[in-house]
Formats: C-alpha cells, structure tokens, sequence
C-alpha cells in the first residue's frame, strides 16, 4: 500500500501559481515564464525543438557570416592582385608604344632625307650627261658666236632650268684655291701672291647643293718660293 501510495504521489499534478499579483499579499511579484520548468526541464517537447532550432539558425548564420566576410577578403585580394598586374601590364604596353613611335619618326626621318638624296643623285646625273653642251655654248658665248643668234635664247632657258634645281656655278677668278672645288691644272708661280688664288679658269664646275656636281678646273697663282 505504501508503495503504491508513492506512486501517486509521484504522478499527482504539480500546480505552479503564475499569478502576478500575491492574492494573500496584494504584491506583485516575479513569474518565471522561460520554456524551462523550475526544476530545469522543459515544459514540453515542441519548446525543446523550439530552442534546439534556434540554436542551429544561430550557429548558421554565423557560419555563413563569416564565409561571406572570408569570401569578400578572398575577392579583395584578387581584385587588389589583378589591378596591379593590370597597371603593369598597361605601363608596358606604354613604353612599347612609345619605343614604336619614336622608331617610326627616325624610320620616316631616314626616308625623306634618303629620298632627298636620290632626287639629288639623279639630278646631278642629268646634269653632268648635258654639261659638254653646256661648256660649247659658254665657250660660244665667250667668243661672241651666240650673240644674236637662235642659239643665246636655248642657253639662257638651260641655265635657268637647272638654276630652279638649285645649281650653281664653280671656280671664280680671284677666290682662294680650294681641293673641293678646284682642279688645279697648272700652278703660275707670282711675287704678287700670298697664298695659292684661282688665276683662271679653264672648265666652270658646277654644284647641286652641297653635292659637287664637277670641279672647275682652273689655273692656280701661288707665291714665288
């Protein structure tokens, strides 16, 4: 009988006042309303569940909080990585086309200037093929056989065609003697002369420029010695 007395007992229902208001006292007074009985047990098992999922949402959240944060560290890096490479990338892309443009200048530079100098070439082999038609006019004109004739106007309009190519003319009477210009064909030994001077001039030279088309081929006055 007792035993079964305890069981009861142990089976009665537990009665917990959760009044806020002391009916003895009129007081208020402090309910514990947690999902946890005053022994420490839950009060049934949709609380536990309740809180257990709580728990794991917590967890998580915090889990997935800091993947996120690890992922943006991981992305930052990467993208601080590529702008770096990126710049050095762009600067060497710079100096190649810098380094390109500045040989494509030279490399046109050279063309013009070697294109000059071939026009000039060809120039001065055109003149040089008409310089003996050239020498028998002067040679003419020195002896008065153009004077009048059809033939003054042809070497007036050569030697102003090759005057708008720039020619000029070699060796003058007077001027000192220079190897560049000058082919001395014969010396005249003079007290007069203080250094080698053009005496005369035998065969005009001719330039284009500064390219010697012909020397002039003069006779040289030089001091007795």
């Amino acid at each position: 009988m007792a035993a079964k007395k305890r069981d009861d007992d142990e089976h009665e229902p537990v009665i917990r006042d959760k009044r806020r208001i002391d009916p003895e006292t009129g007081e208020a007074r402090v309910v514990d309303e947690s999902p946890l009985a005053d022994d420490g047990a839950p009060t049934d098992a949709e609380s536990v569940d309740d809180l257990i999922a709580a728990e794991d949402a917590d967890v998580e959240v915090s889990e997935s909080g800091a993947g996120l944060s690890d992922d943006q560290s991981l992305d930052a890096d990467i993208d601080h990585i590529l702008s770096e490479a990126g710049q050095r990338e762009i600067e060497e892309y710079r100096d190649r086309a810098a380094r390109a443009e500045a040989e494509l200048a030279n490399f046109r530079t050279r063309v013009e200037r070697d294109r000059a100098a071939n026009r000039e070439a060809v120039i001065a082999d055109v003149i040089r093929s008409l310089l003996p038609a050239i020498d028998d006019l002067d040679r003419a004109a020195a002896h008065g056989d153009l004077e009048g004739s059809p033939l003054e106007l042809v070497a007036q309009k050569l030697r102003q065609a090759f005057e708008r190519y720039g020619l000029t003319s070699v060796g003058v009477v007077g001027e000192p003697f220079d190897p560049a210009f000058h082919e001395a064909i014969v010396q005249l030994p003079s007290a007069e002369a203080t250094t080698q001077t053009v005496a005369d001039v035998i065969e005009g030279g001719y330039a284009l420029g500064d390219r010697l088309v012909r020397p002039a081929k003069v006779a040289v006055s030089v001091p007795q010695g």
